[in-house]
């Protein structure tokens, strides 16, 4: 029964096969765009996820100043001194490390190439409290780090655009006015989420970033690591506290300091991708309820078209249940075949997009699966009028019908 009742609605289909594509083409299109603004929603939170993880999640980042939108003029905030890394190591519980940063930027020359890129000046612990592993060679000993040795551990860009093919380990290039020995290269991380090159760097002691480029052992940034068995908030709190002591901030006196938590900033991203996916997959879903309109107003244009036949199948003992049937099942039908159509372009979309967004390509099951249910749920909400009109046609009026 239901098989025969499927094969007379795609002739049906097949019979007027423009109208039909046209009938199909809202739900071909939601469909589309709902699975992919979706997919790449996801893919883009993953991704974004994945290069702060990278960067490492229980760290506290700590700069002079009040942060982004507060304050005012006045005079500049103090930068941080060695003596602060010291303190924070040995008085704020849950702190794994302390990296101190001073950065500045230079042109790097090696043999007639050259690359503008970024100098940044810090010690060993860096790369504890943000794991980056070396594709080769060594970090700084001891004693480089000590004395402030021009030696320096280079990131995949410099690498790439310096030396070109070239091992660059023991080799001696120039950055700026300093002639500087490469003791280590830095693994690939690509591009940031929120702008900027990470592998296009060159790490150097921060002694000697001190002495031979910013001109001052001043400090403007503090990478702080935090143990996985503390509370970022918490440790957050203890070192509020005592660098206010520190820098001799009294009462109600405000910060001239603020703290970042990667973590925040990484639940922030994460929570505006998917606020921004949802809007526009709702805006998509529009289309599907646009589509499901059209095959409501085909369908009712087909029951006026086939009223004599209706009333045919009705007076030779066709019962409405058979004929309502027939009606729905051929919405149904348009309508799940907009919909893997829909499919169809959704992941030719996904993968002409996913190398400019620079995401991985995904195929979420879940989403395909739903956005077909949708379909043919649509087909079902909006061919069931139209069917229950020819079901409830009387026989003998529908076969005066010309």
């Amino acid at each position: 029964m239901l098989g025969t009742t499927f094969l007379l609605a795609l002739r049906s289909i097949l019979r007027h096969k423009l109208r039909s594509f046209l009938t199909t083409l809202g739900i071909i299109i939601g469909v589309a765009a709902v699975v992919t603004m979706v997919t790449l929603g996801k893919a883009t939170t993953a991704a974004v996820q994945e290069q702060i993880a990278a960067l490492g999640t229980n760290i506290l980042q700590v700069r002079p100043g009040q942060g982004f939108g507060r304050g005012g003029g006045g005079p500049r905030p103090p930068d941080f001194e060695p003596s602060d890394v010291t303190a924070i190591e040995q008085q704020v519980a849950g702190v794994t490390a302390v990296a101190p940063q001073a950065q500045s930027s230079a042109t790097a020359i090696y043999e007639g190439a050259n690359w503008s890129t970024t100098i940044n000046g810090t010690t060993m612990d860096y790369f504890k409290v943000q794991p980056w592993p070396l594709s080769s060679g060594r970090e700084f000993t001891p004693a480089e780090e000590g004395a402030g040795k021009s030696v320096c551990i280079i990131g995949s860009t410099v690498q790439r655009n310096l030396f070109r093919g070239e091992d660059p380990i023991g080799k001696r290039f120039r950055i700026g006015e300093v002639s500087c020995d490469v003791v280590g290269t830095l693994s690939t991380r690509g591009q940031a989420g929120f702008g900027g090159d990470q592998d296009d760097v060159v790490i150097m002691p921060i002694k000697t970033v001190q002495r031979r480029f910013t001109g001052s052992t001043d400090i403007r940034l503090l990478m702080v690591g935090v143990d996985q068995a503390y509370s970022t908030t918490q440790v957050q709190a203890s070192l509020t506290d005592l660098l206010r002591d520190r820098r001799q901030i009294t009462g109600g006196k405000e910060d001239n300091f603020n703290i970042f938590d990667t973590r925040q900033i990484s639940d922030t991203l994460t929570g505006t991708t998917t606020l921004l996916t949802q809007i526009v997959a709702a805006v998509a879903g529009i289309s599907l309820v646009v589509g499901g309109i059209g095959i409501m107003n085909i369908m009712l244009v087909s029951v006026t078209e086939r009223t004599r036949e209706i009333g045919i199948r009705l007076a030779i003992g066709a019962v409405q249940r058979e004929v309502l049937m027939q009606f729905l099942v051929e919405a149904v039908v348009l309508s799940c075949l907009g919909g893997v159509i829909g499919l169809l372009l959704a992941q030719i979309a996904i993968a002409l997009a996913t190398p400019l967004m620079q995401v991985p390509w995904t195929f979420d099951l879940q989403i395909n699966i739903f956005a077909f249910c949708i379909s043919a749920l649509i087909g079902v909400v909006f061919g069931y009028f139209p069917a229950r009109r020819a079901a409830g046609l009387n026989p003998i009026d529908a076969l005066r019908h010309e």
